[in-house]
């Protein structure tokens, strides 16, 4: 993929999951078992997450992250469909193409 193509998924991956629009949200029954309460703040952990390395985000997408939550291990990641979501996106770098479906769920759901 072409270093510009990395660059404008990252934008758009970060844009999407700190405002949580131009996107689809889903939580696993996992993680909403842990209440609502846990689950706001959860997200805003998501939201908020800046703890990327080239360990844990080796093509510098941000398409991924994990951290604790309590005794728990949190992992979210995004998934590109086209826009019926019937098949993966043709180009993730291109908004106009591309469905974004952020997961988020307990690590032992994944």
């Amino acid at each position: 993929m072409a270093d510009c193509d990395t660059v404008r998924i990252r934008e758009l991956n970060d844009h999407a999951r700190q405002t949580f629009t131009g996107c689809r949200v889903v939580v696993t029954r996992g993680i909403a078992e842990l209440g609502d309460e846990a689950v706001q703040k959860i997200l805003a952990e998501v939201r908020d997450y800046d703890q990327f390395t080239p360990h844990n985000d080796p093509y510098g997408e941000h398409d991924f992250g994990s951290f604790h939550w309590g005794e728990h291990q949190v992992f979210w990641k995004w998934d590109y469909y086209d826009l019926d979501f019937t098949m993966h996106s043709p180009n993730p770098a291109d908004a106009a193409v591309t469905a974004r479906l952020l997961t988020v769920m307990l690590s032992e759901e994944y």
